[in-house]
């Protein structure tokens, strides 16, 4: 079978199936095969257009989605349990802006980055270095991580800050924004 036989069958068979169509090398490769081969942890998956660099330890049923940079090459890089990284979201254990900055004088700073269970990191984000993002936090998107992020938490922004209080009561989760006053 030549390569657009293939990639058409691939293609109706994803729509049939799942309503969704994806680029051919999504098709062609399993996303739940990539994260076992990163030895991540039951159910989770990693889309093959990820780009993954270094020490990653990908928790239980969580989700890595499409054009993800997950750079451990600076320290380990820990994603919790049940975590949803969306699209586009960059994680990255390491900065070269000193280093840049002195012509190679300064060294490139490291430091490692946990996400920890239950997290839930919008589209295109991006997570600086020696960040720990708290339990059962929510990262809106577009937003820039440049500081640690206390467990049940909403936050959002350039950079993130903390606009509310997490609460789940059973399968519900709600929200307690602060005011003026808090």
């Amino acid at each position: 079978m030549n390569l657009k036989l293939l990639h058409d069958k691939l293609r109706h068979d994803m729509k049939q199936r799942w309503d969704r169509t994806l680029p051919f090398e999504e098709l062609l490769f399993d996303r739940w095969e990539k994260a076992k081969f990163l030895r991540a942890k039951s159910q989770s998956s990693v889309y093959h257009n990820s780009y993954i660099y270094g020490d990653i330890v990908i928790g239980k049923n969580s989700w890595i989605g499409p054009l993800t940079v997950l750079d451990g090459s600076g320290g380990k890089l820990k994603i919790g349990n049940y975590c949803s990284i969306s699209s586009g979201v960059q994680i990255y254990t390491h900065d070269t802006v000193k280093w840049s900055l002195t012509g190679g004088r300064a060294s490139k700073e490291k430091k490692g980055v946990t996400i920890e269970d239950y997290c839930y990191l919008g589209p295109f984000t991006v997570v600086t270095k020696g960040i720990e993002i708290g339990k059962c936090s929510v990262i809106g998107a577009h937003s820039l991580v440049n500081s640690s992020i206390p467990p049940h938490s909403l936050a959002f922004g350039i950079p993130a800050k903390v606009v509310a209080k997490v609460k789940i009561k059973g399968k519900k989760v709600y929200y307690r924004f602060f005011n003026s006053e808090d």
